[in-house]
């Protein structure tokens, strides 16, 4: 979402952000493992804000598309399903905002059974101080922390 991708985040920035994320998927879809992009939709609107849809060129064909209408990305929006009916057991996460959409999404993702690893440099929150402290105290009480270099 190019509006989420413009805010002021630290200590990575957007921009920075992206580059991993779309590295990450480069070398998830060569893998074939399955890649899942997750935007925002805020209920009961009937025009999203401007930048609410994917950064151009994100989505690939056969990625796993999900649209959330709450912070996480499990809820109500059919992704235990979409990985289950794939073989799904373990994911890796990251994207915007660390202390967001990427800590609500990994609870859940543990509440469903599955084994959770995080990208930090990857993610960036509203201040580095919050992103350190969930990096470092929060996320790996539910799987390990790896960097995007780990998956090259």
């Amino acid at each position: 979402m190019p509006r989420i991708v413009a805010l002021p985040l630290a200590p990575h920035s957007g921009e920075e952000v992206l580059a991993r994320c779309r590295r990450l998927a480069e070398v998830f879809r060569a893998s074939g493992r399955p890649v899942v992009l997750v935007r925002v939709e805020r209920p009961g609107v009937a025009e999203q804000p401007p930048g609410s849809g994917f950064v151009d060129g994100l989505v690939r064909p056969g990625d796993i598309v999900v649209v959330k209408r709450t912070v996480g990305a499990f809820h109500d929006t059919g992704l235990d399903d979409q990985l289950r009916r794939r073989g799904v057991a373990s994911v890796v996460l990251a994207g915007l905002v660390t202390t967001m959409g990427v800590e609500s999404t990994a609870r859940a993702a543990s509440d469903h059974g599955y084994e959770v690893e995080f990208v930090a440099d990857a993610m960036s929150g509203f201040t580095a101080d919050e992103h350190d402290f969930t990096v470092e105290r929060i996320f790996p009480r539910f799987g390990e922390v790896r960097n995007a270099a780990d998956y090259e």
